[in-house]
C-alpha cells in the first residue's frame, strides 16, 4: 500500500479561533495521525477546533494493505461513510481500537456544537483478483443471485429510484413514482411510460428479480392502506439494490441528462 491521504477541508471555526485554510496530510504503512483539538500538553496531527471535539479524539494508523481508525473519546461515536456508496457508512463507538476502514473514499465524521467536523481520507485503489488461471470445478454452473438486464426499462426505472441516493442528495429519500416518470420521459423508449407501468415495473423487482417482502406489504395483507404498501415497496427495492452495488454511480449515464428536467421545472443547476 502506497499511503493515504488525510485532507481537512477546513480546521473549523469557533467564536474565539478564526477559520484556517485546507490540511493534508500523507501516511504510510505504519505511520499514524492523531486528531482532535489539541492543546500545548496534548498535541495533535490533525486540528479540530470545535469545544465539542476530544482534545485527543482518535487516531488514523496505516498498515499495509489498510487503515484503521481508533475512537479515544468516552463518551462520542464516530461516523465513518463513503461518499460514493449511495449512504452506506459504519459507527466507531467510543474507545473503540483499530476499526478497519474498507472504503477507497472516506468521510469521517465527528459531533460538534454546529455542524458536524468532517475529515477526508483518500486510499490507493483496492487491489483484485485476477480471472485467468481460475479453477473451475466439474458441475452445475453457479447461477446469479440477481439477474438483471441492464438494458430493460425495468432497469431504468430501479435506476431512477435510486438516483437520489446514488448521487449523495439524501441519504433516506428514494424517487416518487411521478418523479420517476417525468426523469424518464426524454429517455428513448420511454416517452409514453406512466405511472401504472413504474409501478408495475418497481412490483416485478420486488416479486421476481430481487424476491423480496417488506412489512409494509404483509401489513396490506392484513388491511393497511395500498400507499403505505407502494412507499414500502420502492424503499426495500432501493434497499436491497444499492447495498448489493446492483446499481452504481456510472450507471447514471443510461438516463437523460439531468439539465433538460431542471430547466422545466424551474430550477437552475449551478
Amino acid at each position: 500500500m502506497s499511503g493515504v491521504l488525510v485532507h481537512l477541508p477546513s480546521d473549523g471555526r469557533t467564536e474565539t479561533t478564526p477559520a484556517r485554510g485546507p490540511v493534508s496530510l500523507r501516511l504510510g504503512p505504519g505511520d499514524v495521525a492523531r486528531f482532535g483539538r489539541g492543546s500545548a500538553s496534548v498535541p495533535v496531527d490533525l486540528l479540530l477546533a470545535d469545544p465539542a471535539v476530544s482534545r485527543l479524539a482518535g487516531e488514523i494508523r496505516v498498515t499495509e494493505d489498510h487503515w484503521q481508525l481508533s475512537n479515544l473519546s468516552t463518551s462520542q461515536t464516530y461516523l465513518v461513510e463513503n461518499p460514493e456508496g449511495a449512504g452506506e457508512y459504519f459507527r466507531v463507538p467510543p474507545r473503540r481500537a483499530g476499526a478497519p476502514v474498507p472504503f477507497e473514499f472516506a468521510r469521517v465524521v465527528l459531533p460538534a456544537r454546529g455542524s458536524a467536523v468532517t475529515f477526508q481520507v483518500f486510499a490507493p485503489d483496492h487491489a483484485y483478483l485476477g480471472t485467468s488461471g481460475t479453477a473451475v470445478s466439474a458441475g452445475t454452473g453457479t447461477l446469479a443471485g440477481f439477474s438483471l438486464d441492464e438494458t430493460s426499462t425495468y432497469f431504468l426505472v430501479l435506476l431512477a429510484l435510486c438516483e437520489p441516493r446514488l448521487r449523495d442528495e439524501s441519504p433516506v429519500a428514494v424517487a416518487t413514482t411521478p418523479q420517476i416518470v417525468e426523469r424518464l420521459r426524454h429517455r428513448p423508449g420511454c416517452e409514453r411510460l406512466t405511472a401504472r407501468a413504474v409501478s408495475s415495473h418497481i412490483d416485478y423487482l420486488a416479486d421476481e428479480k430481487l424476491r423480496i417482502t417488506t412489512p409494509a406489504a404483509d401489513a396490506t395483507a392484513a388491511g393497511a392502506g395500498r400507499g403505505v404498501r407502494r412507499t414500502g415497496k420502492r424503499e426495500a427495492v432501493a434497499a436491497l439494490a444499492l447495498r448489493f452495488g446492483l446499481v452504481r454511480e456510472e450507471h447514471l449515464g443510461l438516463l437523460p441528462p439531468r439539465r433538460a428536467a431542471l430547466q422545466r421545472t424551474g430550477v437552475t443547476q449551478g
